[in-house]
């Protein structure tokens, strides 16, 4: 917070020096109690602080008059960090794994692969059918049996509800247990 504060004041001080400074060359004078030029970076540029229409901006390749017409402030005693944007990088061509030369799995390695793919598939495809099985059992048509705990009406079609949802979804995921294992060959 101190250091927001910090900020608010030195930028408050530039804009009464630039005020300062605005009224005394439109008279023509320079004020006696104006103080020094703003103190560059130290590498010795002068880095501003330019309002934008999507944000400030900040730039160190105008002169003081242009800073002042585009009502740019100084920045000073602020250490600047600029960050790069990491380079984009190219997209990887889906044509890597079919290159000549590439290792190729011998087939009764395969075979092997995708015999434990199916028989994996499988147990899961029964694990699903059964648990659809209970859920249909349960669900009895759409009229479940209430149970005890279930003396607000409310509970109960929320379970309904529920019991539904899970139908649904076990059946989506049987559908694509069944595409899984159509794509073994």
């Amino acid at each position: 917070m101190g250091a927001v504060n910090g900020v608010d004041d030195m930028i408050r001080r530039t804009l009464e020096l630039s005020m300062l400074l605005a009224a005394a060359s439109a008279q023509g004078q320079t004020p006696a109690s104006a103080p020094p030029p703003p103190a560059a970076t130290p590498g010795g540029v002068t880095v501003y602080r330019c309002p934008g229409p999507d944000g400030p901006h900040y730039t160190n390749a105008l002169t003081p008059a242009e800073a002042r017409d585009r009502g740019c402030r100084t920045i000073e005693g602020t250490p600047i960090t600029v960050v790069q944007m990491p380079k984009a990088r190219p997209p990887a061509s889906g044509t890597a794994a079919a290159k000549p030369g590439d290792a190729r799995v011998d087939p009764n390695a395969q075979r092997e692969r995708d015999n434990d793919a199916r028989r994996i598939l499988e147990a899961e495809l029964r694990r699903e059918e059964d648990k659809l099985a209970a859920l249909r059992r349960e669900y009895n048509n759409g009229e479940p049996e209430r149970r005890g705990d279930e003396r607000n009406y409310q509970t109960y079609l929320d379970r309904v509800s529920a019991l539904k949802a899970s139908i649904t979804r076990s059946e989506s995921d049987i559908a694509a247990i069944k595409r899984e294992i159509a794509k073994i060959p």
